[in-house]
């Protein structure tokens, strides 16, 4: 698709990361195309194919849907780990149980979580055809993707466009910067590197700094970047453990490559925290970590997500209902499986 359009290689290849990106998959992989153009077909206020910062940090979205609801008259519990879903006699869901003893009863049950825990975790298996299981156990959840969060003292100065005198952030501070990405064999040798269990020797990074636009995010004088990393695997080679030697010596890497492109980062550098995919997982309930709640390629997308007549929201349990990324059209910071979902939910509920 992308050489269709263009002939630069370094666009091309720049391009080509949201063509991968949150999937074990190389630029050259079937169906990477799709996923291209699942991050550019939506749009923001007015723009097509545009993305936005979150005021206030992403757990600020998290925030604004939890008040647009409350005014609703919503009840929301944090903290409360869900142990399993309530099913009647008659096999439909009636709630669920919490893992301190309290059963939340209700006519409808949602899952954002993944098909995995829903399913296999949260949902009695002989209440399941065995099919469907056998199917949610299949999906490819492979994930490269390992997050790193970093404050610094100063903004980067990259060596292609140094920053101004006052410190203050320049356009390019504002937006996505791709690094390791002057072509796509080097996403393709990451990928590769990645698949025999090793982590990128000269990962692709997407680096963003939220602070230079929302200066509420870091004291004064400083920043907060995101680093967006792939490719690492779940599983090291070797059988390996991803402990604090592995997650820092990876961090390293990824530093050193930023610090090609803007020499002082890593002297500006005043914390870190490293998030690989067991981590993603653990924290956060992302099966091996993926972003998506499953990979997003052609025979995991559209009627197959999560499963061959499945796709509607609708799950095996009447009443249980999948809304988030592991539901159609599957991940992105969008709401459309939620929104879907909910109208479908709301037009069981009309009959009960």
């Amino acid at each position: 698709i992308l050489d269709q359009w263009f002939e630069s290689e370094p666009l091309k290849a720049t391009l080509a990361t949201d063509a991968v990106i949150g999937a074990m998959a190389s630029p050259h992989t079937p169906g990477s195309g799709y996923v291209l153009l699942h991050h550019v077909m939506g749009e923001l206020e007015g723009r097509r194919g545009a993305w936005g910062y979150v005021a206030g940090g992403m757990g600020a979205l998290s925030q604004a849907i939890a008040r647009a609801a409350a005014a609703q008259g919503v009840h929301i519990f944090a903290e409360k780990a869900v142990c399993h879903v309530l099913l009647g006699r008659d096999g439909r869901a009636q709630g669920v149980a919490l893992q301190d003893g309290t059963e939340v009863r209700s006519k409808l049950v949602l899952s954002n979580a993944s098909p995995q825990i829903t399913f296999l975790e949260l949902t009695p298996q002989e209440q399941l055809p065995k099919d469907f299981v056998q199917r949610i156990q299949q999906v490819d959840t492979r994930s490269p993707v390992t997050k790193i969060n970093v404050a610094v003292d100063q903004l980067p100065s990259f060596l292609a466009a140094p920053n101004a005198r006052d410190g203050r952030p320049l356009p390019h501070h504002q937006c996505s910067i791709h690094l390791n990405c002057e072509g796509t064999h080097l996403l393709h040798q990451a990928f590769t590197e990645a698949a025999h269990g090793h982590p990128s020797s000269r990962p692709m990074i997407e680096l963003c700094i939220p602070s230079a636009l929302d200066p509420g995010l870091a004291p004064r004088g400083c920043h907060v970047v995101s680093l967006f990393t792939q490719y690492t695997p779940a599983m090291l080679a070797g059988g390996q453990p991803w402990d604090e030697q592995a997650r820092n010596a990876y961090a390293d890497t990824v530093f050193d490559c930023i610090e090609a492109y803007a020499p002082g980062f890593k002297a500006s550098v005043i914390g870190r925290d490293i998030l690989t995919p067991p981590d993603l997982e653990r924290i956060f309930g992302l099966p091996s970590g993926n972003i998506f709640h499953g990979g997003m390629s052609l025979d995991q997308l559209y009627f197959a997500r999560p499963a061959p007549f499945y796709s509607g929201y609708r799950s095996p349990i009447p009443s249980l209902y999948l809304c988030g990324s592991g539901a159609h059209p599957g991940g992105g910071v969008m709401g459309a499986a939620g929104r879907n979902a909910a109208r479908v939910a709301l037009k069981d509920f009309r009959r009960l």
